[in-house]
């Protein structure tokens, strides 16, 4: 889906490790809640406390998973999971612009 309709979107920003990822919380009529963001080039470390599908619209990043030794590459029209109660490492090796998709 391109273009989400009948939604809220919350005017304050998310911004995390000095302005380098940004984000902004879309909030649906079901109660649904994603977020839409860009991270600039860096190594993060992000935690979450619920389920959470990330959605790579474009750029490239690579992803270290709970439970895994090993890096996985992610480009614009990928996704990946990440459970509940975890963190996961990325490195953004060019501008990203994502979708977070956060379930119960």
């Amino acid at each position: 889906m391109s273009k989400f309709n009948n939604v809220t979107v919350v005017k304050a920003a998310n911004i995390y490790f000095d302005g380098k990822v940004t984000s902004r919380v879309v909030e649906f009529e079901s109660g649904e809640v994603k977020t839409l963001g860009i991270m600039l080039p860096g190594e993060y470390r992000f935690s979450t406390a619920k389920k959470e599908i990330m959605e790579i619209l474009s750029g490239h990043v690579e992803i270290l998973l709970p439970g895994s030794d090993t890096w996985e590459n992610i480009v614009g029209g990928q996704s990946f999971e990440v459970p509940a109660n975890a963190a996961f490492d990325i490195k953004v090796l060019e501008v990203t612009d994502y979708c977070c998709s956060y379930l119960d």
